[in-house]
């Protein structure tokens, strides 16, 4: 038996009716690399099957403390079915993206279930008709739900079902398979004694907290950082529907580095920021809405420390970045965009980037409940918006992956929702046939963003304005003057 961490509990609290609180994605394979050139279902039910002890995701499943009185456990569940999680579905003809996108829509909207392992997995054929993609090529759509895992974590369980080349490698023999019943005296009895600890933890959290609270004072009066204050409502802040929408658009990652080449000291991950504040202030100007003040997105940042790359669960922090979408000019926001990232790292610095996950170890679950709950209940109200979008980057594999000899040739990352945020974007980079690429993703509350595929747009001429700013402007100014031609005279005898 293994307890959750407080914010992997988190997410179990904020998960309320209408706000599934999983993550996932679909993969594209293309099967023509495989053995034979075809991938069967059973191919991956094996792969699957022997490779199951190597991630504990897998076969665990909830364990909750009577009346609630405690965090749950994570249990191994004793009558595990691989092919309840694992299922095989096809796109009706012609089998395009728009379909694509419906699809997964559908199924990341619907929760999964509690008395079983929380993840499920499926095999998606019939993806013919997909511009950009080869010809018979399947998708692989995973939901996992966040108190199990956080972007860096599902990194390394997507590397389990992955191999480096067509060749299916052998995991060995898995080590014995053993299953604990959960005792509910037991839990009751950590449950009594976590309550004596806990006002011990929540007093170390507040002497651990003055040190932060004099950092921050200090750095505000010295101009070190700056507080952002003025937080927009914009139609991504309200009550989220059941429903949602995905999309996504792919970028060339030495195009994105140019970009970011442009202002020195900026990141990749300033310039993809750049690239959402550009969409979304195209597509709240087109509703007429685009509001005075910068739009700001929530960050989450990974807070592992090296020892703790291979740890499961969460371990994240979070920072808010001004968008500055009030800046007309694309390389002018870039610009500002990368000071204001330099901005919330140092205030994250200051506050301690560890500050978050403490945070939710103390607090009982009950009150992040009430809290979620409250959140959500209030709609939109200028007091209740954090920011008006999540952005987070999360990194792929820099190399090129197979499945059961299936080459990746593509992802979309799906992520959930929070209450008053009906927005999230994923920032995911990874290498395809020795290409880098960088695929920005979306998953929005539907009756916010009715119109995804405009959305989409939006995305890609916000990523050609700025390269057009940014990369095409510099080497215009680069370009060399033409060489005036010398005139040659023959002599005379």
């Amino acid at each position: 038996m293994q307890q959750l961490s407080g914010q992997d509990a988190m997410f179990l609290h904020a998960e309320i009716d209408g706000l599934p609180q999983h993550i996932g994605g679909v993969s594209i394979y293309d099967q023509s690399t495989a053995p034979g050139g075809k991938v069967r279902f059973k191919q991956i039910l094996d792969m699957l099957e022997r490779r199951l002890h190597l991630s504990p995701i897998f076969r665990r499943k909830l364990a909750f403390v009577p009346g609630g009185l405690g965090r749950p456990y994570w249990v191994e569940d004793p009558d595990f079915d691989l092919e309840y999680h694992v299922r095989h579905i096809a796109l009706p003809k012609p089998g395009d993206w728009r379909q694509l996108c419906i699809l997964t829509a559908r199924i990341h909207s619907m929760p999964l279930r509690r008395d079983k392992p929380m993840w499920e997995m499926y095999v998606i054929e019939g993806l013919n008709n997909v511009e950009g993609y080869p010809r018979g090529c399947f998708g692989l759509l995973l939901k996992v739900h966040h108190c199990a895992m956080d972007g860096a974590t599902g990194t390394q369980f997507m590397n389990i079902v992955h191999d480096l080349t067509p060749e299916t490698r052998d995991p060995g023999n898995p080590p014995p398979w053993i299953v604990e019943r959960p005792s509910k005296a037991r839990m009751l009895g950590r449950a009594y004694l976590d309550a004596w600890r806990k006002p011990g933890q929540a007093l170390d959290f507040i002497k651990e907290s003055i040190p932060a609270a004099l950092r921050i004072r200090r750095g505000s009066k010295a101009g070190s950082f700056h507080f952002i204050e003025d937080k927009p409502t914009t139609r991504f802040q309200g009550k989220i529907s059941r429903h949602r929408v995905v999309g996504a658009r792919k970028f060339d990652f030495e195009q994105v580095r140019e970009i970011k080449n442009s202002v020195p000291g900026a990141t990749i991950n300033d310039a993809m920021l750049t690239i959402v504040s550009g969409a979304m202030r195209r597509y709240l100007e087109d509703k007429g809405e685009l509001p005075d003040e910068s739009l700001v997105t929530g960050c989450p940042i990974d807070v592992r420390s090296p020892e703790e790359k291979a740890a499961g669960g969460n371990m994240v922090g979070f920072m808010n970045v001004a968008l500055c979408s009030d800046i007309l000019d694309p390389a002018a926001r870039l610009a500002a965009i990368h000071e204001e990232s330099q901005n919330a790292k140092t205030y994250a610095e200051a506050l301690g980037p560890r500050f978050a996950v403490d945070l939710t170890d103390v607090l009982p679950g009950n009150v992040l409940s009430l809290a979620v709950r409250t959140a959500s209940a209030t709609g939109l109200s200028e007091a209740s918006v954090m920011f008006n979008t999540i952005v987070t980057n999360v990194p792929g594999a820099p190399y090129q992956l197979y499945m059961c000899g299936a080459a990746l040739v593509d992802s979309i990352s799906l992520g959930p929702l929070l209450p008053n945020v009906g927005l999230f974007q994923i920032v995911y980079s990874s290498v395809q046939n020795k290409k880098g690429s960088i695929v920005l993703s979306f998953t929005a509350c539907r009756e916010m963003m009715p119109d995804p595929e405009f959305y989409a747009k939006c995305l890609q001429a916000s990523f050609d304005e700025l390269y057009a700013a940014t990369v095409r402007k510099t080497k215009k100014k680069k370009k060399p003057a033409a060489k005036k031609k010398r005139s040659r005279t023959k002599g005379t005898a």
